[in-house]
C-alpha cells in the first residue's frame, strides 16, 4: 500500500496531524515532518519533495478555514499569492545547486530573534498596525525572498511571514497568521510542482500524511480563530525556539 513498511506510514500520518496543527498556528511543522520522513528512511530529496505534498494539504486547509472566518481575502492577495508561487517554484530548482549547510548556520539566531520578538515586544495584539510597506513594495521584495526561501530549505517560513505581516504590513497577530497561511500554500504549490515533475515524491506516503494534515490544520486553526494572539504568540515563541535550537543540533551534533 505504502512505499515504506507500514507501520513507518502509520507513524509519518500521526507526525503529519500534529505538524499540520502547529504549522497552521505559528508554522514550523517542516521541522517535526521533514526529520520523521528521513528516519523513515527516505533519501532526502525524497523526503523534501514528500513533505511540499503533505505540506501543501495543511497549508490550503488552514487558509480556507481563515478565509471561511472572514480573516483574509484571496482576491486582495492574489498578486502576493502569485509571486509566491513562482519564488517557490525557483526556490526549489536552486535548491540542488546552493548550499543548505549555509542556511543551517545563519537560521537560528534569526528564528530566536523572532521568538524574542514576539515574547517581548509589547502591544501586539489582533488589533492592525501601522503599515510600513505598500502592498506592491511588499509584494516586490518581502514575498519573493521568504517564499524562495520555502521552496529551497522550508523551516521557519511561516513565521518569517508573520514578522513581516506584522512589522511591515501593519496586520494584527490573527490576521498575519491568516495572511501567512495563503501565502504559504503558494508557496508550496509551485514547489510541489517542480519535485512532482523531477519524479521524487512518495505519492501514498505523501497523501496519507495529506489526510492527517488536513485533520491537524482544521483543528489548529479553529482554535487559532476562537482564541487569538493568545493563542498565537506562545506558540510562536516555543516554534521559534525549537526550531533554532533543532538547527543548532543539526549543524553541530
Amino acid at each position: 500500500m505504502f512505499e515504506i513498511a507500514t507501520h513507518l506510514a502509520l507513524i509519518l500520518i500521526a507526525v503529519a496531524f500534529l505538524a499540520g496543527f502547529i504549522d497552521s498556528i505559528a508554522g514550523g511543522g517542516g521541522l517535526l515532518s521533514v526529520p520523521a520522513l528521513l528516519l523513515a528512511g527516505l533519501p532526502p530529496v525524497n523526503a523534501l519533495a514528500t513533505n511540499k505534498l503533505q505540506g501543501m494539504a495543511g497549508a490550503g486547509t488552514a487558509f480556507a478555514n481563515y478565509v471561511h472566518a472572514g480573516q483574509v481575502s484571496p482576491r486582495a492577495q492574489l498578486p502576493m499569492a502569485a509571486v509566491s508561487l513562482v519564488a517557490g517554484a525557483l526556490g526549489s530548482l536552486m535548491a540542488s545547486h546552493l548550499p543548505a549547510e549555509v542556511l543551517r548556520l545563519i537560521m537560528p539566531p534569526i528564528l530566536i530573534a523572532i521568538a524574542l520578538f514576539f515574547a517581548l515586544k509589547p502591544g501586539l495584539t489582533d488589533q492592525p498596525r501601522a503599515r510600513r510597506l505598500s502592498a506592491p513594495l511588499f509584494t516586490a521584495t518581502v514575498v519573493p525572498v521568504i517564499a524562495g526561501y520555502d521552496g529551497f530549505f522550508g523551516p521557519g517560513t511561516g513565521s518569517f511571514f508573520m514578522m513581516a505581516f506584522v512589522l511591515l504590513a501593519g496586520s494584527g497577530v490573527l490576521k498575519a497568521t491568516a495572511e501567512t497561511k495563503m501565502l504559504n500554500f503558494a508557496s508550496n504549490i509551485g514547489s510541489f510542482a517542480v519535485f512532482a515533475v523531477q519524479g521524487h515524491m512518495f505519492w501514498a506516503v505523501g497523501l496519507g500524511m495529506a489526510a492527517a494534515q488536513i485533520g491537524g490544520a482544521t483543528l489548529g486553526s479553529r482554535l487559532a480563530l476562537r482564541i487569538g494572539a493568545r493563542l498565537i504568540k506562545p506558540l510562536l515563541v516555543a516554534t521559534s525556539i525549537g526550531m533554532a535550537l533543532r538547527l543548532l543540533w543539526q549543524a553541530w551534533g
